[in-house]
């Protein structure tokens, strides 16, 4: 079949093109070439389903046959893509992951610059300030998915959101959700030239956040997960609100207080 002849057999770790794919782990490197890295039959289906293909497909051999995965492989080979048969152990060292997903991909990384983002395509939108951990990163990119949100906007030094963690957290909801990435002076301006109503927990002058006033489009913004929100972030938001602690923790983890907040925030529009 035509999409099996364009396969080609890797067998040893220094191929250039494994070498290539590894160094996408780092960083450095995803910035110089623009490419991220992807594993899983799931997360690449959902890339597929959102119009996005890899530039690079690797399979395990001795993998079980699977449809979805033929589908995938015949797409990719028929856009002139890149479609790699290696062993486990080559492909457990290019994810860093012992036991690695039978199939993973390279992708172009794409704009997320804020012009992107079209704000009138959805009520609700999140925004992440300073977040550092990659697994959170993921966690709210899931949770702009579940609520039915345009996606997630991250301001300032947030950690890198085609990391191969924080891709692999958010279960292949970064190829189904907008994604933005600006600085505080880029986004508030942003904001303010059309509707926005700009959200966030707080304990200054907040009120509580279960039948607050949220408003479409509504930007549920959470901050760095030891320091919060910088006070003129807080001050610069159009609603503060508070959630109730009864316990003896005095916060919530960022991206789960994200999660309530917007799950109210899309009950109270949908009311």
């Amino acid at each position: 079949m035509a999409e099996t002849m364009s396969r080609r057999v890797i067998t040893g770790f220094s191929n250039p093109t494994v070498k290539f794919v590894r160094s996408l782990r780092d960083k450095k490197h995803r910035k110089r070439e623009q490419r991220f890295l992807a594993e899983g039959l799931r997360l690449l289906t959902d890339a597929r389903a959102g119009g996005r293909l890899p530039e690079i497909l690797l399979m395990a051999q001795g993998r079980e046959a699977h449809p979805l995965l033929a589908e995938l492989e015949q797409a990719v080979s028929a856009v002139g893509g890149d479609v790699i048969e290696l062993p486990v152990d080559i492909l457990a060292k290019v994810t860093g992951k012992d036991n690695p997903q039978a199939v993973a991909g390279v992708f172009a990384e794409w704009d997320t610059g804020l012009d992107q983002i079209d704000r009138a395509a959805a009520p609700l939108w999140l925004v992440a300030q300073a977040m550092r951990d990659p697994g959170n990163l993921g966690t709210m990119l899931r949770t702009a998915d579940a609520v039915g949100a345009g996606g997630l906007i991250l301001l300032d030094d947030c950690v890198d959101p085609f990391s191969v963690e924080a891709v692999r957290a958010s279960m292949g909801a970064i190829f189904t959700q907008g994604l933005a990435q600006a600085r505080w002076d880029e986004f508030l301006p942003w904001l303010r030239r059309a509707e926005g109503q700009l959200v966030a927990a707080s304990l200054r002058d907040a009120v509580p956040y279960r039948g607050a006033a949220y408003a479409a489009p509504c930007f549920v913004m959470v901050g760095n997960e030891s320091r919060g929100l910088p006070e003129d972030y807080e001050l610069a938001c159009d609603l503060r609100v508070t959630m109730p602690m009864k316990g003896r923790a005095d916060s919530l983890n960022a991206a789960v207080a994200g999660a309530v907040l917007a799950y109210e925030v899309l009950a109270t529009l949908e009311g």
